[in-house]
């Protein structure tokens, strides 16, 4: 390819970018493009590339980067959670909420942080990676944020009803257990004081159970006061999975310290549940006494 210029009588000369080829022994030229529209010093830089040149010495020259946006873990996360069908997972949330959700969704997975925080790093004059701008958020506010968690705690039934029917019908293994988490402030009605999982003993807390698929999706989370015993959570679960779901036979997995003995006899035979848990130490000992010493199993 080269380029020519063309009089063009008594107007400037037509300038084309033209191609050269071989037919039947003789060599032909055509016109690729009329390029008489761009600038000399672009025709003149396009006549130094064709040759085989470098029409500026460096890009650093002639390009100033003014933002750099982190983008590749975004695209990753939101790629993920487009493939799940996370764009049908808000259908039923306001319009102008569903792409805050999704951003909400792939920031805590990117970037986890409060919701101010949160804010900070979706909007688009102080965004700490692209996902704001990819979901064209745009000027973000606090306010946006919490209307969406307002649709969230309303819709959550119908969202936990939807994974249960997923992934728990079927199956009779559901797996349960609970955490907390210390917060500061005033204005939360469940903070307590309790026993904390994050050595933040001298600060409130809140409780939450989470119910998982036997796959270990999560299928339904609920929130409790600070101060509640993991053991005291059990019946009200129990009464979710069947009133609410509709799952009559259940094998219930937890620790010692919630399914105790008292749940069991109060709770989970009353409701012809099955349950996996492990033996407290005394218990331990009485086995021993009773039917001798335990043969260790070797797991290949």
């Amino acid at each position: 390819m080269y380029i020519e210029a063309i009089p063009n009588r008594n107007s400037p000369p037509a300038v084309l970018l033209r191609e050269a080829y071989r037919e039947d022994g003789k060599v032909k030229k055509r016109t690729l493009a009329n390029i008489s529209c761009l600038p000399t010093e672009v025709i003149e830089g396009l006549k130094v590339l064709l040759k085989g040149g470098v029409a500026v010495p460096s890009a650093e020259e002639v390009f100033t980067v003014e933002r750099s946006l982190p983008h590749g873990h975004v695209a990753a996360v939101l790629g993920s959670a487009r493939a799940c069908g996370a764009d049908d997972w808000f259908g039923g949330a306001p319009v102008p909420l569903r792409k805050t959700l999704l951003a909400m969704v792939v920031a805590r997975i990117v970037s986890p942080g409060s919701k101010l925080a949160t804010h900070r790093m979706l909007r688009d004059d102080t965004a700490a990676h692209s996902l704001g701008r990819v979901l064209g958020l745009g000027s973000i506010e606090p306010e946006d944020l919490y209307r969406a968690l307002d649709w969230l705690h309303e819709a959550q039934p119908a969202i936990e009803r939807r994974l249960a029917r997923k992934h728990l019908v079927g199956s009779t293994l559901v797996l349960y257990d609970l955490t907390s988490t210390w917060l500061t402030g005033h204005c939360c009605s469940l903070a307590a004081r309790g026993h904390s999982r994050d050595g933040k003993r001298d600060d409130p807390q809140i409780v939450f159970g989470l119910i998982c698929a036997a796959s270990g999706c999560p299928v339904a989370v609920e929130v409790f006061a600070g101060n509640t015993a993991d053991p005291s959570t059990v019946a009200a679960q129990v009464a979710k999975l069947k009133e609410r779901f509709g799952i009559q036979h259940i094998a219930w997995v937890g620790d010692r310290g919630m399914i105790t003995s008292a749940r069991i006899e109060t709770v989970l035979k009353p409701h012809g549940m099955d349950w996996i848990s492990s033996l407290r130490a005394p218990q331990i000992a009485l086995l021993a006494q009773e039917h001798g010493p335990f043969q260790p199993l070797a797991v290949r």
